[in-house]
């Protein structure tokens, strides 16, 4: 075993509460979109990370590690330790992104033994009570709305720079770049109490779309001649994580926390190909969103020199995103939750050395991005030496780590060996898929609360651009109505904090075109077995209804109707209940 592995988990949580030992910190770095192959420690060629390529040289690093292709679900697989699609995550919109409530969450456990817990960035699992970072396991949150900066659940007019987020649920003014203030929150979180360990998650949004960043960090690779589309502006993105991670590990430094933190370094999904068809990849197939290697197969480094995780090694076994909870908390010695039962296996005999002793396993990851799940859709089921893609392209990755020959015809006994195994797996995850995860409304948790286009099932608007445009939307938002009583139901086209009338026009920016504003004459309400329809006042903000209703489960649906025109309807955008 390796020197001092294992920390607490050594002696077990009980002596850790008896302070025989000094439980570790830990500080769990994502990014997003940034892919295996956008580092400069990876063979970048044109990037340079030299703080992050600092972390990697001194940290034990899963070099077959592998997340979900795309956002919410590897979010809803690292804090549950489960498949995303067993907790009802398999798209980033459409309430799909929801992480059920009944879900045990890594801040859960970690609260629960006595850390502080808070994260600081990009959430992206729902904005509404229950599913709000606040009410799954964090002490302290500041992070943005949606799924990005300049989704349409986001404060509006939210451009990266001096932003307004949300603290704890309240919204606050910040200054500086977005990923810069996720940093300093953390800073500011780990600084703030000396006497109780933490558990720091900062999932930024950067390197995410669109791609915005101050010109002295795009501008090297611009000088580059990296110029396709918008590469050297998320290149420059990059650029600005790694001096936020030097900045990081300066701070832990100086506070003498290095020693016993631990500090993993990830990120959500395959790489966005914004650099085109020559984008550096470590030679895989696929980018973000991708059943194939290059979508899913992401860096991640452990580094805790207390606990013998640094100095530079490699771990060359399969390993995913859903084994790092159970990890962490054999780490810290930290009491297992007895009603969860974990996808994924503590990798503590892995990271310790004891790697030939590791049983063989099968992982499923999968890109669904629909209401409803499919079966096989975009599906990769991995061995150590295999993948079948779609469940009959089968890969050999060891021997063809670019996934070029299909070899399926030469093997039929291993794609009959993972297609059962396969099969298992979704005999096992699709128990619960008929379920919906329902915003409670009428709460005292979370009262008003606003439902949003981007959350509903159907036909989303997820972008303010499109709500500028006026774009179709249509669909219901699954909601819980905590108590009966009276609700008021207020119909929008725009957000509360942006004061224009329905009909009206607006841009982002003072300077951006006004698009053309909606003709209509009546809002249009229904829910449960209620159905109005109200005329709209001139200039009106939103329109009101007041309606009872019992308790229980239920859907809320609205537009906007021109009702002496061309007769169209708009889905409301925005839609603020109020248990009165």
């Amino acid at each position: 075993m390796a020197a001092g592995i294992g920390g607490c988990a050594r002696w077990g949580a009980e002596a850790c509460s008896k302070s025989v030992v000094s439980r570790p910190n830990v500080v769990l770095i994502m990014t997003d979109d940034q892919g295996y192959g956008h580092l400069s420690c990876h063979g970048n060629p044109v990037l340079k990370t030299p703080n992050i390529d600092n972390l990697h040289a001194q940290s034990v690093r899963l070099t077959d590690f592998h997340v979900s292709p795309t956002c919410s679900p590897t979010r809803a697989a690292l804090l549950t330790g489960r498949y995303n699609v067993r907790t009802g995550v398999w798209h980033t919109i459409m309430g799909r992104h929801f992480l059920r409530a009944d879900e045990v969450t890594i801040a859960d456990v970690f609260r629960a033994g006595g850390y502080r817990t808070g994260i600081f960035g990009k959430w992206h699992l729902g904005d509404n009570y229950p599913f709000r970072p606040q009410d799954r396991g964090f002490d302290e949150s500041v992070i943005h709305l949606g799924g990005g900066i300049g989704h349409g659940n986001d404060y509006w007019g939210n451009d990266y720079f001096d932003d307004t987020y949300y603290r704890n649920g309240k919204p606050e003014k910040f200054e500086g770049y977005c990923a810069d203030v996720w940093f300093d929150e953390a800073m500011n979180f780990i600084t703030a109490d000396r006497e109780k360990p933490f558990f720091c998650y900062l999932p930024t949004n950067t390197a995410h779309a669109p791609f915005h960043i101050a010109g002295k960090y795009s501008r090297p690779y611009k000088d580059k001649g990296l110029e396709y589309e918008d590469a050297h502006l998320f290149y420059g993105m990059l650029a600005n994580i790694d001096e936020n991670v030097g900045r990081l590990m300066k701070r832990l430094s100086q506070m003498n926390l290095v020693d016993n933190t631990i500090v993993i370094f990830m990120t959500d999904n395959g790489g966005d190909p914004v650099g085109g068809p020559d984008e550096f990849n470590s030679h895989m197939r696929g980018s973000k969103g991708s059943q194939y290697e290059g979508g899913h197969r992401v860096p991640c480094f452990i580094h805790w020199p207390r606990g013998g995780l640094a100095g530079g090694r490699d771990v060359e076994r399969l390993t995913a995103h859903i084994d790092l909870m159970p990890t962490l908390i054999e780490l810290c010695g930290i009491k297992k939750p007895q009603e969860v039962k974990f996808d994924g296996k503590s990798l503590v005999p892995l990271i310790a050395g004891e790697g030939a002793s590791w049983p063989k396993r099968t992982l499923v990851v999968d890109s669904q991005r629909i209401d409803y799940p499919i079966k096989w859709r975009r599906s990769a089921t991995m061995t150590d030496r295999w993948r079948l893609i779609n469940g009959h392209e089968l890969y050999d990755i060891k021997a063809d780590p670019k996934q070029k020959k299909d070899i399926a015809n030469q093997h039929p006994e291993v794609v009959k060996e993972l297609r059962a195994a396969y099969e298992k797996w979704w005999d096992d995850v699709s128990e619960r898929f008929d379920e919906y995860s329902e915003i409670i409304i009428g709460s005292d948790k979370q009262n008003p609360t606003c439902l949003v286009s981007h959350d509903l099932h159907g036909e989303v608007v997820f972008y303010v651009n499109q709500v500028k445009e006026g774009a179709p939307s249509d669909g219901f938002w699954a909601v819980d109505v905590a108590r009966s009583g009276l609700y008021e139901f207020a119909l929008r086209r725009w957000p509360r904090e942006l004061d224009r009338p329905i009909s009206g026009t607006v841009g982002i920016h003072e300077l951006e075109p006004d698009y053309e504003g909606f003709t209509v004459t009546h809002a249009r309400l229904k829910v449960a077995d209620i159905d109005q329809t109200k005329p709209i006042e001139p200039r009106a903000r939103e329109v009101t209804f007041k309606v009872r209703l019992k308790a229980g489960s239920t859907r809320v649906q609205g537009w906007f109707v021109n009702h002496v025109g061309n007769g169209r309807t708009y889905g409301a955008y925005y839609v603020y209940i109020k248990r009165i």
